[in-house]
């Protein structure tokens, strides 16, 4: 997983409350289980029409904002159904941080699996940033610091020490398992002594 530490970028503005899952990635795009190619079907009902005609009024398909690296909406982002590939998407289309007043839980959890940093800050200040994704600024956003930066607007915002140690050093659930092998492995040489039959061949 992909170490989150400082990310300085365009943010595109999504002033829209209730953005759920299907929204984020309809369900013709779940068939699969491979975490890459799901950008084309991020926002798809949004960005296309039925037709599959491209919409270039949406913001994703509007410059700068082709190249954001982060969302900024209202609030209960990421509502509805589970789905796992709702944060695969948008870290597909490069988006690595959400700000929102308010997650739905699993969607919240889902995207600290996956890399993408969530960030909850109040109603009033969400707005602030709107106003400064919409003028094209870019934003820094600080995971050490835990503060979104923005002209001369700084916001603090509270994340959980564990989740932040595992974005920053790019920890999933097997990369901390993978930290503990050295622990494992004297586990394992002490019960090989102590149970040696467990070991024997069948």
């Amino acid at each position: 997983m992909q170490k989150f530490t400082t990310l300085t970028a365009i943010a595109a503005p999504l002033p829209i409350e209730n953005v759920d899952t299907d929204m984020i990635i309809p369900k013709q795009f779940l068939t699969t289980i491979k975490r890459t190619g799901l950008k084309e079907g991020l926002f798809y009902e949004m960005r296309f029409d039925v037709n599959g005609k491209r919409n270039d009024d949406f913001i994703l398909h509007k410059e700068p904002y082709t190249h954001a690296e982060i969302i900024v909406a209202r609030d209960n982002f990421g509502c509805g159904s589970s789905r796992e590939h709702a944060p695969w998407a948008l870290l597909d289309f490069g988006i690595r941080c959400v700000i929102s007043s308010s997650f739905a839980d699993i969607f919240y959890n889902n995207c600290f699996k996956n890399g993408v940093l969530p960030v909850v800050l109040a109603k009033d200040e969400v707005e602030k940033l709107l106003q400064v994704a919409e003028s094209e600024q870019k934003i820094t956003v600080d995971l050490a610091k835990q503060t979104v930066t923005a002209g001369n607007h700084e916001f603090k915002f509270e994340i959980d020490p564990f989740r932040k140690h595992c974005l920053m050093n790019g920890l999933d659930d097997i990369g901390l398992t993978m930290e503990k092998l050295a622990d494992i492995g004297k586990f394992e040489d002490k019960q090989k002594s102590a149970t040696p039959w467990l070991y024997k061949a069948a």
